[in-house]
């Protein structure tokens, strides 16, 4: 009986260590970083630094969201993470595209504070002024929150047909802000958001005209560039930036501003910090609060910054959910980004080229690379 005893029981005994057989491997964790985005990252980053060049890494993944040429962190103002793609380093001055508004916004701040122009006034445009034009009704403030009425197709089918396209290439190249000015409005001025690219253009020609009366292309374009130099970039030591002009002197304020990614991540510092410089207020206070004051017609954008809320359609043009309510960002066309968080003293940039298609998963992978960063309690 009892060796029939011993029969049973001496399987169950085995048991557990056949059990422990199944269980001697430990569930794989996250794969190393690669040594290119570890050795890219300071030893101090404020977050954990295999984490964060895990997150580096993903941006780099050509498949998943195209060509990242330039990837720059900062915290506190200092730089903590910075990789760049082949064929681009430091020296290289990248296109803005879109992020170019941003720098437009800032100057028609700095001219509002000049006491140059009038944010509630009637847009000084000469052909909206004459009598029983609807249009002399715009102001400063509506076409600084992309709500200003006029007729604007910012994409099309076929793509040569959008306003943009025929602005910035084709028939509107040689006077963009004559051409952005000629259309009629489409909608009650103040009453709809619609994002356009002209609207940057008609503002960089207000602020030529509130430095200049001349209409020689030289000395619009030497009067802006001058004023910016003296105001702005210099004062913020963003030494790279390089402004292009069209044919009759004004400044592409919509697309067309190239600077190295230092000086990016430099307009995301001075936008984050309230537009002061090293403790020297440049731009007054007030205008930052402007521009990251949500427009009425959008939550989600405010005066030529995009800002961290879903959109009126519910889509997401950075991370909410994922970071501070406050962070902000200046975007581009294909994928680039001037990312500020306030509360998480952060500042990401990230430049390269992104098809309509991986933009989701570009901004899925930046918000999860912000997303490591705390935030400060308010």
């Amino acid at each position: 009986m009892v060796a029939r005893r011993l029969s049973h029981i001496l399987p169950l005994l085995a048991l557990p260590s056949l059990m422990a057989c199944g269980q001697d491997k430990a569930p794989a964790g996250p794969p190393p970083p690669s040594e290119a985005s570890l050795s890219a990252v300071s030893d101090t980053p404020g977050t954990e630094r295999e984490n964060l060049a895990r997150a580096i890494d993903a941006l780099f993944d050509k498949e998943a969201v195209g060509e990242t040429r330039a990837l720059l962190v900062l915290r506190g103002g200092r730089v903590v993470a910075r990789r760049f793609g082949s064929d681009y380093g430091p020296q290289t001055r990248f296109l803005g595209w879109s992020l170019s508004q941003c720098f437009t916004g800032i100057t028609i701040g700095l001219l509002v504070s000049d006491g140059r122009l009038s944010r509630d006034e009637s847009a000084p445009i000469a052909t909206w002024q004459r009598s029983g034009d609807p249009r002399g009704e715009i102001t400063l403030r509506q076409l600084l929150q992309m709500r200003s009425g006029l007729r604007h197709a910012e994409t099309a089918d076929p793509q040569h047909a959008s306003d943009t396209v025929r602005m910035l290439f084709l028939d509107g190249r040689d006077n963009m802000a004559r051409y952005a000015q000629s259309q009629p409005l489409e909608s009650e001025p103040g009453g709809k958001f619609e994002y356009s690219a002209a609207t940057s253009i008609i503002l960089a020609d207000i602020a030529a005209r509130a430095l200049t009366t001349s209409d020689n292309p030289k000395r619009r374009s030497a009067a802006l560039s001058n004023y910016m130099k003296a105001r702005l970039l210099e004062p913020a030591g963003m030494a790279s930036v390089v402004t292009e002009f069209d044919a009759a002197g004004t400044m592409v304020g919509s697309s067309m501003i190239h600077a190295t990614a230092r000086d990016w991540a430099r307009l995301g510092d001075f936008l984050r910090n309230s537009g002061s410089v090293k403790g020297v207020q440049i731009l007054p206070r007030r205008w930052i609060d402007f521009m990251m004051g949500p427009s009425p017609r959008n939550p989600g954008y405010g005066a030529h910054v995009w800002l961290n809320r879903p959109q009126p359609d519910g889509r997401a043009m950075l991370f909410p959910g994922k970071a501070p309510e406050n962070l902000f960002g200046c975007i581009g066309e294909h994928g680039q980004y001037v990312i500020g968080s306030p509360d998480q003293k952060l500042t990401v940039v990230r430049l390269g080229f992104t098809s309509k298609e991986q933009l989701p998963a570009l901004r899925n992978l930046l918000g999860n690379l912000v997303a490591l960063f705390p935030a400060r309690q308010r």
